[in-house]
């Protein structure tokens, strides 16, 4: 952590000085000299206005550079939090893309356990970026639909009880990863009395230093069931509006703000995004046309296709009742 404080206080008196620099030449005239009763400049004008930009330009690029590698740096040093734990940072390796990702037969072995106790491969997850990316699924029109920043702020919400550790992670990541900085006010973690210990201490140190100030963990201290866990995150949550996920999910560019266009529009209204599948054995992101989800007598969840008004339309990018 100190180190980690050490890096951003660098940064921070690096952009300081710099800044200053630039001002300063800004701000600078042409140096004259005195030759009887009158003052000449040294250069004319248009070399000192040329030689004035293009040193300008040179010290931008120096700053840019500058920039980039302090980046670089604050990277590596939060990048080792999650090697910390045995997990992995960045947009490619296994699963990039959505695809399937795959074990060696050595491995294979080894996830047979961890595959009965979490009900998916989360030996594989392990091995699968925090950051991969996934496929973009969105209907054409509705990546070409605009709409206005003056958005409200939603509160994230995961729920889990003895979660793999790196797809509570993953899917931390992918929110932050995919949400505009903007519309962002929190992500809430609601452990409903987990057992197992790397969802205590090791979870919360990483959130802590990887996210500060944006993640929050809720512990209930006995088992409370979903329902009421979703109430104490809604408790905790300081945005304006609130959305409660499984956490193991993994969210698509483009996904916050047409739901939060919706509800701005009718503030009684609960949304449903669109949700894909990610496969257990494998995490390949499979896609699911067009559908809306429902229950059945029983109230098992289950997809439901569209009315025909809305076929009729033939717009992919309307709301499905």
């Amino acid at each position: 952590m100190a180190s980690l404080r050490r890096v951003k206080v660098l940064l921070v008196l690096n952009l300081i000085a710099v800044a200053g620099f630039v001002l300063f030449l800004a701000k600078c005239r042409p140096i004259t000299t005195k030759s009887g009763d009158s003052f000449h400049d040294i250069h004319p004008r248009a070399e000192v206005t040329n030689l004035t930009a293009h040193g300008i330009s040179s010290i931008q690029d120096a700053v840019l550079k500058r920039l980039s590698l302090l980046e670089d740096i604050v990277y590596r040093q939060l990048n080792g939090l999650s090697k910390s734990l045995g997990l992995i940072e960045g947009y490619g390796g296994r699963g990039k893309g959505g695809l399937p990702a795959t074990l060696s037969p050595e491995e294979e072995e080894k996830a047979k356990g961890p595959h009965e106790k979490y009900g998916y491969n989360s030996y594989l997850s392990e091995k699968i970026s925090l950051d991969r990316s996934i496929p973009d699924y969105r209907p054409t029109k509705c990546k070409e639909l605009k709409y206005g920043k003056d958005l409200p702020q939603i509160s994230i919400i995961f729920i889990f009880v003895n979660e793999a550790l790196s797809v509570i992670l993953r899917s931390v990541h992918s929110a932050v990863n995919h949400t505009p900085a903007p519309l962002l006010k929190e992500i809430i973690l609601v452990d409903d009395n987990s057992d197992e210990e790397e969802l205590k201490a090791p979870l919360e140190e990483y959130v802590n230093k990887r996210y500060p100030g944006l993640v929050k963990v809720v512990r209930n201290q006995k088992r409370e069931g979903l329902i009421r866990a979703r109430i104490e995150g809604w408790k905790a949550a300081t945005g304006q509006v609130t959305g409660f996920f499984d956490a193991h999910v993994e969210f698509t560019a483009g996904w916050a703000e047409p739901v939060l266009s919706r509800i701005q529009e009718n503030r009684k209204r609960v949304i449903l995004p669109s949700i894909d599948n990610i496969k257990q054995d494998n995490f390949e992101v499979q896609r699911y046309e067009n559908s809306a989800h429902g229950y059945s007598w029983e109230l098992w969840c289950m997809y439901i296709s569209p009315p025909k008004d809305w076929w009729d339309a033939g717009d992919p990018s309307l709301p499905i009742r």
